[in-house]
């Protein structure tokens, strides 16, 4: 409980400074405040590999197909579905909460929080995969599931196919979803070292596997008004993006262009190009230069060495998809991952 007090406490510092500097981003407008949610710290326990094997035989390969597919469509839809899953899990856990629409009975739900509004992608291709599984095997595979399968796909095709892992199931789908949570829960993009470790930590996650996480800051995109903290470039400010890049990005910003690849170098490659661009100050949320501090440069090096960063990053997304799991007793398997049943 210390370190979600922690968190919350942090946050809020940080949200009452960005209000006094007239910070933009997602989460520049007043926002009502909640506590935070109940510990979400990962109960592995529950999940198995090889879950669907005798209940929905191939569910794991219609996830596959269905997210290979749309990926030679849109490469970017699988930086989507990886934050998909990440907003998922830091929110209620992984229980597929982000994924149900407002209804008379909640109009708010977690798709509505300032940190995910107009920015979350990939519910089409969830719900793709749901109508084929509900197809095969009705009522067996949770949309819950079918998240973190296509958080795991989407990794490996991104990858080029070098980072695999297996990705342990048995989730149940959560039946609360609060747009008021997102706040307290989600990493802002302007936060600062100290505030990424503890709300990380609240969330079971080590100082490395925060920084092992943030290295799919390496593909997708960023609104321009998500960094609108970093511009123009403040010279004097240690982790200020450098002047050549900080020009580019203004450019483009200016272009009329309201989008911004976050790694100019491999936009559509899941590598550990992202932590070069760290230590080079071209990286575009302050979250991100804010892993230079001497807290955490030291890992951002690490990670930069040939198959480490791959390697850590898979631990990490599979102890990610552990933070609050659902069982029977709480959850359920929904018919439509957008609606409670």
């Amino acid at each position: 409980m210390a370190s979600e007090k922690l968190a919350a406490l942090a946050l809020l510092l940080t949200l009452l400074g960005c209000v006094a500097r007239s910070c933009q981003a997602s989460y520049g407008s007043p926002y009502p405040l909640s506590a935070p949610t109940k510990s979400t710290r990962p109960a592995a326990s529950a999940l198995s590999y090889a879950y669907y094997y005798k209940t929905c035989k191939g569910a794991e390969k219609i996830v596959r197909d269905v997210v290979q597919a749309e990926i030679k469509r849109n490469r970017g839809i699988g930086a989507g579905l990886i934050r998909l899953f990440f907003h998922d899990c830091f929110v209620q856990g992984c229980d597929a909460s982000v994924l149900l629409d407002k209804t008379q009975a909640n109009e708010q739900t977690e798709k509505f929080g300032l940190p995910n509004i107009g920015s979350l992608r990939g519910f089409e291709v969830i719900d793709k995969i749901k109508t084929k599984l509900e197809a095969k095997c009705k009522g067996v595979v949770s949309c819950a599931d079918i998240v973190a399968y296509a958080g795991r796909d989407a990794t490996y095709f991104l990858s080029n196919k070098k980072v695999y892992f297996e990705m342990p199931a048995g989730r149940y789908d959560g039946r609360i979803s609060s747009a008021n949570e997102t706040l307290f829960n989600l990493p802002p993009p302007f936060a600062d070292v100290t505030v990424l470790e503890a709300m990380f930590a609240a969330k079971g996650l080590t100082l490395d596997e925060m920084v092992t996480l943030s290295g799919a800051h390496t593909v997708g995109i960023s609104h321009c008004s998500s960094f609108g903290d970093r511009l123009p470039r403040n010279a004097s400010d240690p982790m200020a993006m450098n002047s050549r890049f900080a020009k580019s990005v203004t450019r483009k910003c200016k272009s009329g262009s309201s989008t911004v690849d976050q790694d100019i170098y491999t936009p559509n490659a899941l590598d550990n190009r992202y932590y070069k661009n760290v230590l080079n100050h071209e990286v575009l949320f302050t979250s991100d230069a804010a892993l230079e501090s001497s807290k955490t440069k030291y890992l951002v090096k690490q990670n930069l060495k040939p198959y480490v960063w791959e390697a850590k990053f898979k631990q990490a997304m599979r102890k990610m998809g552990g933070i609050g799991v659902k069982t029977r007793t709480n959850g359920e398997i929904r018919t439509n991952c957008r609606l409670i049943n």
